[in-house]
């Protein structure tokens, strides 16, 4: 059962936070508060709703496009393996592009390398278009 009360509370927090501006860049991967989400879409977990994902995107130092990363060893066109992020083996999810505000972002965990990232651009225009 999703918590959209709590995510609501959590998102009001996030919206209202006035917490120094974080700088960010395509590439990085972050700890992000995406929250609870509508049916397929990647949520968050935990009290925070957290999910960490990649920088595709910055637009400026307040917007940016990411892809959700999971854990879970996921097979088929829809996803690609990244490596190891944090110790873990990471796979992206290619369908779920998603445009953020900076206020999300929680903390850097690592940089894609070039060749990887540009893996995963490739393959996300592939699916998607």
């Amino acid at each position: 059962m999703k918590d959209f009360d709590a995510w609501n509370k959590e998102k009001q927090c996030v919206h209202k936070s006035d917490k120094n501006q974080v700088y960010f860049n395509e590439r990085e991967v972050w700890w992000c508060e995406l929250g609870v989400n509508i049916g397929f879409e990647q949520d968050g977990k935990g009290e925070k709703f957290q999910r960490p994902i990649v920088i595709l995107k910055k637009y400026n130092k307040h917007a940016l496009l990411v892809i959700p990363l999971t854990t879970k060893q996921k097979k088929g066109k829809y996803y690609k393996n990244v490596g190891c992020i944090d110790s873990k083996s990471a796979t992206v999810f290619l369908s779920q592009v998603k445009f953020i505000d900076s206020k999300r972002l929680l903390k850097k965990i690592e940089t894609l390398p070039h060749i990887m990232f540009d893996a995963v651009k490739k393959a996300i225009i592939e699916v998607n278009f």
